[in-house]
């Protein structure tokens, strides 16, 4: 029968129509990934980037947004890991997000995340990790007062190799609420509409998420100075002008670039590049 619909010529029309859509579709992606890396290319090459302190070289995507899973896998060969333990807050289903590729190079750790339709069908994607004990997903809204007692309930301990901080709006107060956790390294988003050297940060509300806009989380400025209370260097940021990077301070040794400030580290906003590249859809396990 299909076979006999497909000969029929108002059918064979649309499915031309149809192969001819999906055919251009898919040639502006490839199109679109190939002037990325152009631009990429030529942003690499300019001045800035030409110390080797600076890690926007080693920037590769597998689950990560854009080019944190490479960053970060280049800090950790840097600084060293200890039992290679992470906790992410905000990991949507898991596919997209800066430690399941970790988790593929036999990390354990913890995620929280306040959507229950995202923590379904994480559980799912991650179903095996999540069976052996080697993922915990946990499902509740993260604020500057649950986070705390979430990861205390979870037996946290208190110095993890990564915590990575994306719940949109809230990011800077929910890292400021955990002084008590040491990470060796910490991955935050960041508000990069807001220019290198200004201090600002979105209203604290526990009741409101991210509307959208630019209005959102904290200025890079204002991460440096509150990874400074805490202990922390900022090392850098990925080209996209979306996460930040931090180490403690009795780990940075001669491995990154001083002076460690927005000024040295700022990337500005380019989103385009926050996105998933053209190929096979991601998964962690059949």
């Amino acid at each position: 029968m299909k076979a006999l619909l497909g000969r029929l010529p108002l059918i064979r029309d649309l499915l031309s129509v149809r192969n001819a859509t999906t055919l251009l579709a898919n040639t502006q992606r490839n199109l679109l990934a190939l002037a990325a890396d152009e631009a990429v290319r030529g942003i690499l090459a300019t001045p800035k980037y030409r110390d080797t302190r600076r890690f926007n070289q080693y920037e590769a995507q597998v689950f990560s947004q854009s080019g944190e899973d490479g960053i970060i896998g280049e800090i950790f060969r840097r600084i060293g890991v200890t039992d290679r333990r992470f906790v992410e807050i905000g990991v949507g289903d898991g596919l997209e997000n800066n430690t399941a590729y970790l988790l593929a190079g036999g990390w354990r750790g913890v995620w929280l995340e306040g959507s229950a339709a995202s923590v379904r069908d994480a559980r799912e994607h991650f179903r095996r990790p999540v069976a052996s004990g080697d993922l915990t997903i946990h499902l509740g809204l993260v604020t500057a007062e649950t986070v705390g007692p979430m990861l205390a309930a979870l037996g946290v301990a208190s110095e993890p190799d990564l915590l990575s901080v994306d719940v949109d709006r809230n990011t800077y107060y929910v890292w400021q609420a955990l002084a008590w956790l040491r990470p060796r390294a910490v991955v935050v988003e960041y508000n990069a509409t807001v220019p290198p050297s200004d201090e600002w940060v979105v209203a604290y509300d526990a009741e409101k998420l991210w509307n959208g806009t630019n209005y959102f989380g904290a200025s890079l400025k204002s991460y440096e100075l509150l990874g400074r209370r805490l202990g922390y260097a900022l090392v850098g940021c990925g080209l996209a002008g979306t996460n930040a990077f931090f180490v403690r301070d009795d780990l940075l040794g001669q491995h990154f670039l001083a002076p460690y400030t927005a000024e040295n580290h700022y990337e500005p906003p380019r989103y385009w590049l926050a996105r998933i590249r053209p190929g096979h859809r991601r998964c962690f396990a059949d």
